[in-house]
């Protein structure tokens, strides 16, 4: 199947008029306001005082940043202004002598970052500045291109699919970069499966297209590139779930649309169904957790510089590292190609914009609808669960952490998120450190979760020496079920803890969600031989400075602006409630929760029943009962009826009745 060819990698001459129309729609007109700014005295000042031409990672990435967006900027409204600017930071590109942060053999770079950065942005750029730019510049930019910058990314590539050949990769001493005592001897086997290999292959492949028939290694380049995304394919689901959590979801699944845009549009190769592109809008769809929470005032840290919360319509269920909502860009692409009105959604009302791929490929006329009613319980085949009452920010939300390692995971088997009335009531730290030398690293561990810790050890995990890769821990849903307005799911994490206790030998969390405010804990811990304690954490969410915790008798409340959540526990032993904080430096935040701490036994069954409601609401009367392995929940809350009976009395999961 082929396609016209056009001159253009992105967008032509006649997709203009549409582009320029959706930069005055309500959706994109802060975001170009932002983009298309003349007042860029800061930006001239670091590109003419300020650029050094070893740090690859904060200077140069600043420098291609400029570039692309001026140079695109350029290429819709012509400003003379952003003309200059884009010249300005494509000579300074040019300049750098290594484009990445990475050698192998300490003396080759490996492009796994800015290498393919630059590459696709100069590959653009050179459509977009067009005539502007003399042939001699233009035979200057793709000599870099070629090699700096596909040369990088082949060496990365390569090295990935022959990991064994690898002479040893390791960080530029030059970078001065804090991460260096990182371990990379086996980061090729290590990123093979990664977002990092996207990128490359997308930087790599986007050149190759701009280079064809201009370089010798143009067409080798291209197969190394297709190749490379169709082994990452499989990293996602048939029903296009993503292991590395949304956040990098964002990156990574644009970049695979990006180089099946250039290629479909220069070459004529379709690689546009290598994944199940409206799928993986569905499970982008199911990780948001829009709020109404007011922004957060402090910016907290990772990788040691300050990051911004994400806003609070743009929230995410964010097991493992985050470090931004859902963005509209992909989507406004799946919408197009595969005429899925539930992209449409989220480019409408959903996601965040934050890249100019949207403006490019939007279109307001193209029909929006919301995702099917089953999507509101969604059982991910990576095992993430997630139920929901529905789409805004006032709905409730809750969303269960099973499944296996992946990178940028964090040590949170059978973790849990809930969201009600607009606010987070029980949380998933935001920005844990990537290193395990900042104090931050901590929050990765099971003990900042809404997880379980046997006589207070998390479950396995690793030192960080290799990054944040993944660990060993598993956990699989063994039993899950949905009616109208309920939802049950029971996970089974053993194997994680057992990695680090022998002793252990059932860790099992079933939850019963009750839309839209109940949410029902029953966790069984047993142990082989040695008596031990069980403590189940629920982490508050003060990340904003908003949140409390406190602890009365065998009841707990989490109180935030705009929702507070009360919960009621019972166990088959003695146990106390307590109210604790994460044992890290104020300096870093205060990070409180409420804690059921079990007396020394083999076999432990907590039951925590959650209620939630706006502030100033009233939580309802509700009973806890249990005889011979059958618990009893009964009463109401609000409006809401409850009568559950959990009967655990096998190894198998429980029964649950209503």
């Amino acid at each position: 199947m082929t396609s016209p060819t056009h001159r253009s990698l992105l967008f032509d001459e006649t997709d203009l008029p549409r582009i320029r129309t959706n930069l005055a729609l309500p959706r994109f007109a802060a975001f170009w306001r932002k983009l298309a700014a003349n007042d860029r005295a800061d930006d001239i000042d670091f590109l003419e005082h300020h650029v050094h031409l070893n740090r690859t990672v904060s200077d140069m990435q600043r420098v291609r940043i400029i570039f692309e967006h001026a140079a695109f900027v350029y290429a819709v409204n012509h400003d003379p202004l952003q003309l200059a600017l884009a010249k300005l930071a494509m000579r300074r590109l040019l300049d750098f002598p290594k484009w990445d942060m990475f050698l192998e053999d300490g003396k080759t770079v490996v492009g796994l970052l800015r290498a393919p950065e630059a590459a696709m942005a100069l590959s653009f750029g050179l459509d977009w500045l067009g005539d502007s730019l003399s042939a001699d510049d233009r035979a200057e930019v793709e000599m870099n291109i070629a090699e700096k910058g596909a040369a990088a990314c082949a060496t990365t590539l390569l090295g990935m699919k022959h990991p064994e050949q690898v002479k040893g990769w390791s960080y530029n001493p030059d970078e001065g970069f804090c991460f260096s005592h990182i371990d990379l001897r086996r980061w090729p086997w290590i990123l093979n499966p990664t977002n990092l290999k996207t990128v490359p292959a997308a930087g790599l492949g986007i050149a190759a297209c701009r280079l064809h028939g201009r370089h010798p290694q143009a067409d080798e380049w291209l197969e190394l590139a297709r190749s490379s995304m169709r082994e990452f394919a499989a990293v996602y689901g048939s029903d296009g779930c993503y292991h590395e959590g949304v956040s990098y979801w964002v990156p990574t699944t644009l970049d695979m649309a990006l180089f099946a845009e250039v290629l479909w549009r220069t070459r004529g190769i379709d690689d546009r169904n290598l994944i199940n592109y409206p799928g993986t809008i569905q499970y982008a769809v199911s990780m948001t957790l829009p709020r109404l929470a007011p922004p957060a005032p402090v910016a907290p840290k990772n990788m040691g510089s300050p990051l911004p919360h994400i806003a609070p319509p743009y929230d995410i269920v964010d097991f493992g590292d985050a470090n931004g909502g859902v963005e509209i860009s992909l989507a406004t692409w799946v919408g197009r190609n595969f005429n899925d009105p539930v992209s449409q959604h989220l480019a409408h009302h959903l996601g965040e914009v934050r890249y100019y791929q949207g403006l490019i490929w939007y279109d307001a006329d193209a029909p929006s609808a919301l995702p099917a009613p089953a999507l509101l319980n969604h059982r991910m085949l990576n095992d993430t669960v997630v139920s929901r009452t529905g789409w805004g920010p006032a709905d409730a939300v809750v969303a269960l952490r099973s499944g296996g390692p992946a990178n940028h995971e964090h040590a949170d088997r059978n973790s849990v998120i809930f969201k009600a009335h607009g606010d987070r009531l029980l949380h998933d730290p935001f920005f844990a450190g990537y290193s395990a030398t900042v104090a931050r690293w901590r929050l990765r561990l099971t003990d900042a979760h809404t997880a379980i810790l046997i006589d207070g050890q998390c479950h396995q995990y690793h030192d960080g020496r290799e990054g944040t890769n993944e660990s060993l821990a598993t956990a699989r849903v063994t039993a899950y079920q949905t009616g109208p307005d309920w939802m049950t799911v029971t996970s089974d994490a053993t194997g994680a803890y057992r990695l680090v206790n022998p002793n252990v030998a059932r860790v099992e969390r079933t939850l019963v969600f009750l839309k839209p405010d109940v949410l029902i804990f029953l966790d069984r811990v047993d142990l082989i031989d040695a008596p031990a304690t069980v403590q189940a954490r629920f982490q508050a969410f003060n990340e904003d400075e908003r949140g409390a915790c406190v602890v009365a008798g065998s009841t707990f409340q989490i109180d935030r602006p705009f929702a507070t959540l009360h919960a009621r526990v019972a166990a088959s032993g003695g146990f106390q409630v307590r109210a604790g904080r994460i044992a890290i430096a104020e300096s870093e935040g205060i990070f409180p929760f409420a804690e059921v701490d079990t007396a020394p036994a083999r076999s432990h069954e907590i039951l925590t029943v959650c209620t939630a409601a706006p502030t100033g609401g009233a939580h309802g009367q509700i009973a806890l009962s249990h005889h011979e392995g059958v618990w009893q929940v009964q009463g109401s809350h609000g409006e809401q009826k409850v009568c559950v009976t959990l009967t655990a009395k096998s190894e198998a999961p429980p029964e649950i009745d209503f």
